[in-house]
């Protein structure tokens, strides 16, 4: 890793990050799902959300969402393509308002995953392969100390990475604990 860009994964620079607070650590990494137009898998729309060039008249949802500025640190898209948007040294805009353990804006102390998905359908063996592999390699970096989902930091706003996601797969592949809020 140099300067919190992963080596051997696609760079697709989003303007939607900043520096984190002076001397703050990431602790946590919070698994999101996401997918554009919603439980439709493929194509560039999540890109574009992140790099703000999300064409409103594209889809009708996008209409709603192409002024959002969001980002995350990484993707895991269905056939197991990892895009890296934001440094892991930065803050990424992912988890919104949140609170995990007490403490506000996950953002400040937290790198983003996000998982092409959605809260209906399963997720494939290859991003799971792809995810435990992904957070192997910021734990030898970072003090990570927990795993939470989007909804364990803003229950009353998100539900991702939804019923579907197996946090058990995890837990037997060694990665930190799943913590919630």
């Amino acid at each position: 890793m140099t300067d919190g860009w992963l080596d051997g994964v696609r760079r697709v620079p989003s303007p939607n990050c900043d520096d984190r607070p002076e001397g703050e650590a990431v602790s946590l990494i919070v698994i999101h799902a996401i997918s554009l137009p919603p439980s439709q898998f493929g194509g560039g729309d999540i890109e574009r959300l992140f790099t703000n060039t999300l064409d409103p008249g594209a889809h009708p949802y996008f209409a709603g969402i192409c002024v959002l500025r969001v980002s995350a640190h990484f993707l895991i898209r269905r056939d197991g393509e990892v895009i890296q948007f934001v440094s892991c040294d930065r803050r990424a805009w992912h988890a919104g308002v949140s609170r995990w353990q007490g403490r506000e804006r996950c953002n400040d102390f937290s790198i983003g995953i996000e998982l092409e998905g959605c809260d209906e359908l399963p997720f494939e063996d290859v991003q799971y392969a792809r995810l435990v592999g992904l957070i192997g390699r910021i734990c030898a970096y970072y003090p990570v100390v927990a795993l939470a989902g989007h909804a364990d930091i803003a229950p009353a706003r998100k539900t991702d990475p939804g019923p579907c996601f197996a946090w058990r797969r995890l837990a037997v592949a060694g990665m930190p604990p799943r913590v919630a809020a």
